[in-house]
């Protein structure tokens, strides 16, 4: 379940998507408050999912036999045939030329208030991802304090780039300005690429680890 979460959050936290989003959140007027509403949102999304898994399943694992348990790892593998199959979608999107328009929704994204920027963490939340880390949750143990520390750090590592933007941001505003600025460019330059590389990368491996578990 630990290695699930790590890779699964780490795919979280770098999803270019949200990563513009939240950028382009700093960079306006009351950037701060409204990027703390963002990662409030962000953090309640995983959190409701986590103890709804934990709600069903007791806070014991089910066996490997288990119905429960079998439909936990189809839905990780159906998850990952679905990476697997946007990653190979935007693979060839990415082959061909065209040209690169800025979406409606970002240009607004200067006018929100917090709760505004809080709808926005939910709805850009990558909930296929996110899925697959209820799926792996579902093996979790709460009896044991090691698992109430790995679902803590799931949930911190999931929202680490947004944290660590929203620290800089608060406490060195000028210089967060112009770097975050760079990182924007950088990742809209890169996105599609960006997208590419993670979905394959754990596509691939949500679909190899949930074949060996059904074997």
């Amino acid at each position: 379940m630990v290695l699930e979460l790590i890779i699964v959050g780490l795919g979280i936290t770098l999803e270019p998507f949200p990563l513009v989003a939240f950028v382009l959140l700093l960079s306006a007027e009351r950037g701060v408050r409204n990027g703390l509403a963002f990662i409030l949102a962000w953090l309640a999304c995983l959190v409701v999912v986590i103890a709804a898994v934990v709600l069903l399943t007791g806070g014991h694992p089910p066996s490997h036999k288990a119905a429960s348990s079998t439909a936990a790892v189809v839905v990780k593998l159906v998850v990952g045939i679905g990476l697997i199959g946007y990653g190979e979608h935007k693979r060839r999107k990415v082959k061909v030329p065209h040209e690169r328009k800025t979406p409606k929704w970002q240009t607004h994204l200067d006018q929100v208030n917090p709760w505004s920027a809080a709808g926005i963490a939910v709805l850009l939340q990558p909930w296929g991802l996110v899925a697959a880390a209820a799926a792996a949750v579902v093996q979790a143990n709460l009896s044991d304090s090691a698992t109430w520390f790995a679902l803590f750090a799931f949930c911190i590592l999931a929202t680490s780039s947004q944290l660590a933007m929203e620290i800089y941001k608060a406490f060195a505003p000028s210089a967060a300005e112009l770097r975050l600025e760079r990182l924007r460019r950088w990742i809209v330059d890169h996105q599609e690429q960006t997208i590419v590389v993670l979905s394959l990368l754990i596509g691939f491996w949500l679909v190899g680890h949930s074949i060996s578990q059904l074997a």
